[in-house]
């Protein structure tokens, strides 16, 4: 029997017994019920200078292996979010790149990709909505031209400056009739980006709904959907139950994706989750017993996930990106758990051997023998003896 040691926060030390993988298969196409898209991060080069404040140097081969790897389990890629670091490490330029190079993977795979449109390529700090419009514009531009599906992120530099409400209505309103594809808007909690705070024009999420929602009702045929991320499962029902016809909601709850992407008498949601690149191989399964009509099955594959995914997302949730790289590494798709930034040391020692063992305990380590070796080897790295 293996066993992985395990450290917590006090310095003492445990045994859990190391279990199998889950054995999941993976699809024979793209999954039915849901549509889910895996936010994906950026691996490194293992000698190359991503230090804080170095502009980022991706190891290109293990980046897109694993958006390939997504795609072979039936799920679409988001990318260029803030999974993948934006703003914190991942550059202008690299983000170019990424996009581009992302796009060509999803045409050679068949899958699908949507990446995400900010206006952060501008360096000043504070501009004018005018300019807002513009860098919206120039970014919604490109990522077209790369065939890639856009989520219109929001904006530090629109939560600056923006009045009122009828401020980001009048942003989204000139940046969307310059869309010639439908994008997703993404609602992103002060919890991911205390910058963010009173965007759509005020703090409480139920005023802030009303803008979102007058947003999309002004602009027929412009959003294909929202993707919602204040880790508030109550917000997101409510918003759900009055998008129009045809507009879906995509969750970016962390903390509550069980119960929002499950069937219930409320509807459901459809998904778009950092959470997802953690689990790639679970979700998959999890959607694939809805897909068979058992819902039993999926409560039973995916409902354990959710206490590792509070753990990766545990505040302060912005570096929720750490536990990401870290499952990356355990499970095989990346050489070393490195990030750029140097973000890989955000996150404590006792932090990231939870997330070991809620993984373990979720059947979400794919090569579990593998992740122990590798798991040890840091432990003993940082004189733990393993």
């Amino acid at each position: 029997m293996s066993t992985l040691r395990l450290l917590s926060a006090s310095g003492a030390l445990s045994d859990a017994e190391l279990n199998d993988s889950g054995a999941y298969t993976r699809p024979s196409s793209s999954l039915q019920s849901r549509v889910a898209y895996a936010a994906a991060h950026v691996v490194p080069k293992v000698h190359a200078d991503n230090t804080p404040g170095q502009p980022a140097d991706i190891d290109w081969d293990s980046t897109l292996a694993f958006r390939r790897n997504v795609y072979s389990w039936g799920l679409g890629v988001a990318d260029a979010m803030d999974t993948a670091q934006r703003n914190m490490g991942l550059d202008a330029a690299a983000t170019r790149e990424l996009i581009s190079r992302s796009a060509e993977v999803a045409r050679e795979e068949g899958g699908s990709v949507v990446v995400g449109v900010n206006t952060d390529h501008v360096d000043e700090t504070r501009i004018s909505l005018d300019q807002v419009i513009d860098a919206y514009v120039s970014q919604l531009e490109f990522t077209e031209e790369q065939g890639a599906g856009p989520v219109l992120m929001a904006s530090r530099h629109l939560a600056r400056v923006a009045e009122s409400a009828d401020d980001y209505r009048r942003v989204y309103r000139a940046v969307l009739s310059r869309a010639t594809t439908p994008v997703v808007l993404h609602w992103l909690g002060t919890a991911f980006d205390p910058e963010l705070e009173g965007y759509f024009g005020a703090s409480d999420w139920q005023t802030a709904s009303g803008v979102l929602l007058d947003i999309i009702a002004e602009n027929p045929g412009k959003v294909a959907g929202v993707k919602m991320s204040l880790l508030n499962a109550e917000s997101e029902i409510s918003v759900r139950s009055r998008l129009p016809e045809g507009v879906r909601m995509f969750t970016g709850d962390d903390f509550n994706y069980v119960g929002l992407i499950g069937d219930s008498a409320e509807g459901h949601s459809d998904a778009l989750l950092g959470a997802f690149a953690a689990i790639t191989p679970v979700a998959s399964a999890a959607i694939q017993a809805l897909d068979a009509g058992d819902a039993a099955a999926y409560e039973r594959i995916l409902g354990p996930t959710e206490e590792l995914s509070r753990q990766v997302f545990a505040a302060p949730t912005f570096y929720y990106k750490t536990g990401v790289a870290f499952l990356s590494w355990l499970n095989g798709h990346q050489p070393a758990f490195q990030m750029v930034g140097g973000l890989h040391s955000a996150r404590s020692l006792p932090h990231l051997s939870r997330i070991v063992e809620l993984a373990n305990a979720s059947l979400a380590l794919e090569q579990p023998e593998l992740a122990r070796k590798r798991w040890h080897g840091m432990l003993r790295l940082n004189g733990v003896d393993a």
